[in-house]
């Protein structure tokens, strides 16, 4: 069968941090990004005679009869873009080469080279090789800076990069993108479940939870949060745009496939800033020996990224594992559960954590994580009985404490649930110990956070919330360290900066409901009083078994607060029992 082929100019387009939008505001960015495709891109395309083949989410491919085509379409999306109210800007690469067609799909050189520029494009401008700018000379004025001979992601040849931006080219990434820390930095990315079945989705994860686990606990390290590298899952996103995302300066990605009971895991170490691979290797064992191939993959990353790094720091990093694999497949399995932080996403938790449990009763992972699940029964007024759902996830947890005393995740369960209880000394000393071990846990630290909110040390709890957001950029759960920041600033009475971050809480996160009760008492104590007994409305809607006393009880806060606080909820007349 002969195959097509044909010389065209391939038009990659994709929207820069893509991943980070979607996490602080999904709809908002979707709606967004409709927008754009409909006023300038589609528009564009068609006046410039493109054809766009092909769509991936926040990415697009689009054929031109000429290399000339290709760029003016480029210049006019990207002039009209920066331009524009939204915060989406593009990065866009352009090539010119063989391509095969199959159907209306193009596939072939000219396309993976173009794809290749457009993620070493500068946010808001367009990349572009030697031979587009060969077939523009004379026919477009514009200026062009040499980018030099790269190397591109699987291209096996260097190529000759040019760059154009606007002369609005005061285009860059959001100023909120953290900085690199001073210390080797990397993010676990997750893991492509090679399979073939869906329900091993959790293995892969787990794999990856595990690896994240062990390389945070080496201080001399920096990795991001498992949480906000998850936000990456079954996304095409180009590395560039991870490490400014996350502020880190290598990735590892991967993949998973498990047949029966043997296990292959695929792993490549890039660095973030030109794409470059480190290293990759491949590693086969049985189900029985799993923990030993992770091991051997955190000591090949501990290795490269610092080659000084001693094989005591990786020893260190290893917790007691499973006896048997099962009670390992359940903890997975519950995991994704147990962050949501909801009711019946607890409760499922909770169901898959009691089957691992009959497996191995001393599992420490498994022990943890569902103490966690308990005291959060109590911390966001699930239970009716404050007390039992407390001395149930004590229990829980310091059985998991006899099997691995030395264990963050652990430590910082044991930490919260004396936070609740109001043991401030207590909480206080497992939680400085949690992140004494493992310095990258985003959790611990919010958790401290928590616990100097609660006593009235406003400004510490706020720069350890801050601490936390960045361990873990993209978090899913960061609205709870909004949450924190603004009860910090609620006790200490600077009511307008606790509503700002109340609501950019509740924006984040609609279903926790239990927000509205400290934006009621914001509110009330800021003299909004119209707006506070809205807002009472509303929790009365979501939360109709709500009273002053149950609240009340379940946060940890001094007295003289609480008093204040309870004043304002009689004020609105909401039940007080």
């Amino acid at each position: 069968m002969r195959v097509e082929r044909r010389l065209s100019a391939i038009l990659a387009a994709d929207v820069v941090g893509y991943s980070r939008m979607v996490a602080n505001d999904e709809a908002g960015t979707l709606a967004a990004l409709r927008a754009a495709r409909a006023d300038v891109l589609d528009p564009a395309v068609a006046e410039h005679g493109g054809r766009m083949f092909k769509t991936t989410g926040d990415g697009f491919l689009i054929e031109f009869s000429s290399a000339v085509d290709a760029m003016r379409c480029a210049m006019a999306i990207q002039n009209d873009m920066v331009v524009r109210a939204d915060d989406l800007r593009l990065r866009i690469g352009v090539n010119v080469g063989d391509v095969v067609v199959e159907g209306d799909d193009i596939l072939g050189d000219g396309v993976n080279i173009a794809a290749r520029l457009e993620s070493v494009a500068e946010p808001g401008g367009v990349a572009i090789s030697g031979a587009v700018r060969e077939n523009m000379l004379g026919r477009i004025e514009a200026h062009f800076r040499d980018g030099g001979w790269t190397e591109l992601k699987n291209i096996d040849r260097p190529v000759q990069v040019w760059h154009w931006a606007p002369a609005e080219a005061a285009i860059s990434l959001v100023a909120d993108l953290p900085p690199l820390p001073d210390k080797p930095s990397i993010a676990v990315l997750p893991f492509d479940n090679m399979s073939g079945d869906p329900e091993q989705e959790y293995f892969a994860d787990g794999v990856v939870e595990s690896l994240t686990a062990a390389l945070s606990r080496i201080r001399a390290f920096f990795v991001i949060a498992r949480n906000s590298a998850f936000t990456y899952k079954g996304r095409s996103v180009n590395v560039r745009d991870i490490g400014r995302e996350l502020g880190v300066a290598y990735v590892l990605e991967g993949s998973v496939q498990r047949a029966g009971s043997r296990v292959r895991i695929t792993v490549q170490l890039i660095e973030t800033a030109g794409g470059a691979h480190v290293w990759a290797e491949k590693y086969d064992g049985g189900l029985d020996d799993i923990f030993d191939l992770q091991d051997r993959i955190t000591e090949q990353v501990a290795g490269a990224l610092q080659p000084s790094i001693r094989l005591a720091e990786v020893e260190r990093a290893r917790r007691k594992r499973p006896q048997d694999m099962g009670a390992y497949d359940y903890t997975m399995r519950a995991i994704r559960h147990v962050w949501m932080l909801e009711k019946d996403e607890s409760a499922r938790a909770l169901e898959l954590l009691y089957k691992a449990l009959e497996i191995d009763p001393d599992y420490p992972l498994a022990l943890a994580l569902a103490g966690w699940c308990h005291a959060q029964r109590s911390a966001y007024n699930w239970s009716s009985d404050k007390n039992a759902s407390i001395a149930e996830a004590r229990r829980l947890a310091e059985r998991a404490a006899q099997s691995s005393e030395d264990d963050p995740l652990t430590l910082t369960v044991l930490g919260t649930i004396h936070t609740l209880a109001a043991n401030d000394e207590g909480a206080r000393l497992l939680l400085e110990r949690a992140v004494a071990l493992d310095p990258n846990s985003a959790w611990a630290w919010s958790r401290i956070g928590w616990l100097d909110a609660y006593a009235g040390r406003s400004d510490s709890a706020e720069a350890n919330f801050r601490r936390a957001l960045r361990l873990s950029p993209l978090d899913p759960l960061n609205f709870n360290s909004y949450a924190g920041i603004a009860a910090a600033r609620m006790v200490g009475e600077d009511y307008a900066g606790a509503i700002d971050n109340f609501r950019r809480a509740l924006q984040e996160r609609p279903g926790a409901h239990w927000l509205r009760r400290a934006l009621c008492v914001c509110l009330m104590g800021g003299g909004r009083e119209a707006e506070a007994r809205s807002m009472a409305d509303e929790l009365m809607h979501h939360q109709p078994d709500f009273t002053i006393a149950r609240y009340l009880d379940a946060v940890p806060l001094l007295p003289h607060v609480k008093e204040r606080y309870a004043g304002f909820l009689r004020a609105l007349g909401l039940p007080e029992h």
